[in-house]
Formats: structure tokens, sequence, C-alpha cells
């Protein structure tokens, strides 16, 4: 990897996607991720970027595309991702990493960033060559792990955590791993050439007890009215923004 590179998360032979998705009692999460990328990708589109495409968890929500390019670092999780999906000529697999993606400039006319963004170290540059391959006018949603989430403000007031959560900077808890400020997020958006048009506060209710009390219909139900207030405020762990690729000077 050239020096002047971030380094970059490897998932590569990683179990992922069994140990934490399909064993790993996160249905609530992933049923209202569903809610949230329905309300704000298009339905319909020509070509769709999914970056940090993984073992291809949400790439069957994609439909209304007539063709999905899968990137990710890895190649074992896009092999995993081509034995879940099958062969088709409607997806194209890309061992890449986002920092130095191999495609033209304006190809894309929508993208996702589901739980990939929180592994980057220069997450601006990574928003910056997102932008490169979209064309004007194209639809970008980016999920992003919230620092300012509820949780995180209580362990903070109570003096059982050290950062602060309304400090702009992001926080690395582990290795490659980092929590964003919402309104960081929105100025690095911007700043790369995307015009932020709305965000949904996803997950409130991930804690093991909601998932004991109530049934997994209910919850998710609850998420899917919680999720509007995100224009306002956004205080669940994960946000969800819908950006626009601006038509650059």
């Amino acid at each position: 990897m050239p020096e002047n590179r971030p380094p970059v998360c490897d998932y590569h032979d990683s179990t992922y996607q069994e140990t934490f998705w399909d064993r790993g009692e996160r249905t609530y999460e992933d049923r209202a991720e569903a809610v949230a990328l329905e309300r704000l990708l298009p339905p319909k589109g020509q070509r769709l970027l999914e970056i940090g495409a993984g073992a291809g968890r949400n790439t069957p929500r994609y439909t209304g595309f007539n063709q999905i390019v899968l990137l990710d670092y890895s190649r074992t999780q896009l092999e995993q991702a081509r034995d879940r999906l099958g062969m088709s000529a409607k997806y194209l697999f890309v061992v890449a990493d986002v920092y130095r993606m191999p495609f033209a400039s304006g190809v894309f006319d929508a993208s996702t960033m589901i739980r990939v963004i929180h592994h980057m170290a220069d997450a601006p540059a990574a928003l910056r060559e997102v932008r490169r391959v979209l064309q004007p006018g194209a639809v970008f949603v980016i999920e992003f792990a919230n620092k300012q989430h509820l949780k995180a403000i209580a362990r903070w007031l109570l003096r059982r955590q050290a950062w602060n959560p309304f400090s702009p900077d992001p926080v690395e808890f582990a290795r490659l791993n980092f929590d964003f400020h919402p309104r960081t997020m929105r100025r690095w958006l911007v700043a790369a050439g995307f015009e932020v048009k709305r965000q949904l506060a996803v997950s409130y209710y991930r804690l093991g007890l909601f998932k004991r009390l109530f049934p997994m219909d209910m919850l998710v139900w609850l998420d899917s009215w919680a999720q509007l207030t995100g224009n306002w405020w956004q205080l669940s762990p994960s946000v969800f923004v819908k950006a626009i690729a601006t038509r650059k000077e």
C-alpha cells in the first residue's frame, strides 16, 4: 500500500455475515436499516455502486437498478456475496478500496455506503472519491456510527466515558472503528460536493432489553416512526443520510 494512503480495515476470511448478522440476533437492526434504505434510495436507476458490500446483505434490496457494482476491499467477502447472490450479469464484483476506486468519473447514478465509513481513518478523502465516481444529481445514501447517541451521552454525564459525545471530532473507540458527530459528517459531505437532503435516526431500540421485552414487528414499527425525527435531532447510534451529488463548477 502506498505510504500516502490511509490504512484500510480488511475483512479477509471474516465470518462477519454469519456471526454478526445471521447468528448475532441482529434481525431488528437489519430490518430497521431496510426501512431506512427504502425511504432514501430511488426505487430504480441504471447503475448503483454499493461500497463495502461485504457478503451482499443489502444487495437484494436494490432490485430497481439495472446493474449493481459490489465493491469491497476483501476478496473473500465478495466471494461470499457471489455465493449468496449467484452469478448474474446484473452484478459486478470489484475488489478495491474506497480511497482509490477503479472507475471513471461520473459513471454511477446512485451509491450506498452502509456500516462502512466508521472504518475510514480519512473519511473526508473517502467522501471525495465517492463524489468523483457519481454523476451530478446522483443519490448517495450513507450510514454512519453516531457519537452523539443517548447511551454515549448518559455514560459521559455519569463519568463512565472519557470522550465528549458533543465534541465535533471523531472518536476511535477501537482500531479503525470511529464514531462521528452528525454535524461534522454533514460538513464533510458538503465539502466533498454533496447536498444533504434528509436524515434518519435509526436503531434507537438495539439494546438487548428492548429485544427481549418487545416483539420484533413492534420494535421495527417503533423504529420506523422514530427514524422520522432525524432531520431535527440525531440521538440514535446509527444515522442514515440522503445526499445529492451537486454539479461541479
